[in-house]
């Protein structure tokens, strides 16, 4: 079963893996199993403090380069044109690349202005070669439709998991060929015991978490970036390309919306 997605004809693979709140030695273990399991989408940012952990992990990892599809996000506190271009080189000297598949602004500043030059060194950093693809995160659909002047937006990363809908926001990225990447898409674990979960599980041998992935991986244009702290969830995530929801199931799935 295809676990890539198309985006401006470029392949991602649907499946990533996640970092926030991952520090130090557990970040650098998470990532070298992740990548041993089989993951090739690795999803970072400069407010992680996790960077040179991910880089290490990476270049230990004796995965080429070109197979992993890296992504890391500049922090508010960053968007200006002194600030920017220096702290995406230092990510990417911790990173230890020469450039990211993907960079994107982490969250919008409440600054129209500072939003713009920030989008505006995007822009700058696709320029240096600094990075592949430029994109948004927690943006709003307005937000999205300013970017778009600056930058071709790839994807935007918001919150995304079965009790939150995003459909509107889905909409305006698939009318845009722009990827919607779903962080906390198990909903910080609250999905864990979840009876319409488990039910539709039940029929593949699969877990709650695994159906809340295979449902947002089975929607056009979404990508999935699970955060797991051990080995066997991480591998469990990892496992959800043997099977396939059914139409009633993914509406099942959506109705948990609230």
């Amino acid at each position: 079963m295809e676990n890539y997605i198309k985006v401006k004809d470029v392949k991602v693979p649907v499946l990533g893996f996640g970092t926030w709140q991952m520090e130090g030695k557990e970040c650098y273990n998470s990532v070298a199993d992740a990548l041993k399991l089989g993951y090739r989408h690795i999803d970072t940012a400069q407010m992680y403090k996790n960077e040179e952990q991910v880089g290490d992990a990476i270049a230990k990892s004796g995965v080429a380069r070109d197979e992993i599809f890296l992504t890391t996000k500049v922090w508010p506190h960053n968007f200006f044109a002194d600030k920017f271009i220096p702290s995406v080189e230092e990510s990417l000297k911790k990173l230890k690349v020469d450039s990211v598949d993907l960079l994107l602004l982490h969250w919008p500043s409440k600054n129209d202005d500072e939003n713009n030059t920030a989008l505006e060194q995007l822009a700058i950093c696709k320029q240096k070669g600094y990075i592949n693809h430029a994109g948004v995160s927690n943006f709003s659909i307005e937000q999205m439709k300013n970017a778009a002047k600056y930058i071709d937006v790839f994807t935007n990363q918001v919150q995304y998991h079965p009790y939150k809908n995003q459909s509107e926001l889905l909409k305006y990225c698939n009318e845009n060929d722009v990827m919607l990447t779903a962080y906390s898409p198990l909903a910080l674990g609250k999905i864990i015991g979840d009876e319409t979960l488990i039910s539709i599980g039940k029929k593949y041998n699969k877990s709650e978490g695994q159906v809340a992935l295979r449902w947002l991986i089975q929607q056009k244009g979404v990508s999935a970036i699970p955060k797991a702290s051990n080995s066997k969830k991480r591998k469990s995530n990892l496992d959800i390309f043997d099977f396939e929801l059914t139409d009633e199931d993914m509406k099942l799935v959506f109705s948990l919306a609230r």
